[in-house]
């Protein structure tokens, strides 16, 4: 079992960036806990700040791999372009979020992605992730 896990623009700074919201725990450390953890599924992670690659990526995995884990940052509440992307791939998409989107700012409450993803976890940190593994795994 292949599953990808997706990182949207800032995310490359979880650990530094507001350790109040995001914690104090690098997503590269993070991704290593899960790794040793879920031994059984090949795990792989991308992360980039950048739109373009992001599609590049869905689209490279999205036929292939038996899901996408996708926390898309602040393109969540901007991109058509990337729910269009999730929408035409085969591979189940669940959307992350490691805040609660809806006790911040207006605009994050309101994503793009959503209507096209399998299912969504927000504010629960970190954890969201493997929340949405194990949906991936079926556990």
């Amino acid at each position: 079992m292949k599953i990808l896990i997706l990182n949207g623009p800032n995310l490359n700074l979880l650990g530094k960036r507001e350790p109040e919201i995001y914690g104090s725990t690098t997503f590269e450390q993070y991704f290593e806990e899960l790794k040793r953890k879920y031994p059984q599924v090949e795990l792989e992670y991308f992360q980039s700040n950048h739109e373009g690659a992001l599609l590049d990526k869905i689209h490279e995995v999205g036929f292939l791999y038996q899901g996408i884990i996708f926390n898309a940052g602040a393109y969540t509440h901007t991109s058509v372009a990337l729910a269009d992307a999730i929408a035409a791939v085969k591979s189940p998409v669940v959307e992350v979020h490691i805040s609660n989107v809806h006790a911040r700012e207006e605009f994050r409450h309101k994503s793009y992605m959503s209507k096209v993803c399998k299912g969504v976890i927000a504010g629960l940190g970190l954890k969201g992730y493997e929340l949405a593994l194990h949906y991936l795994m079926g556990i």
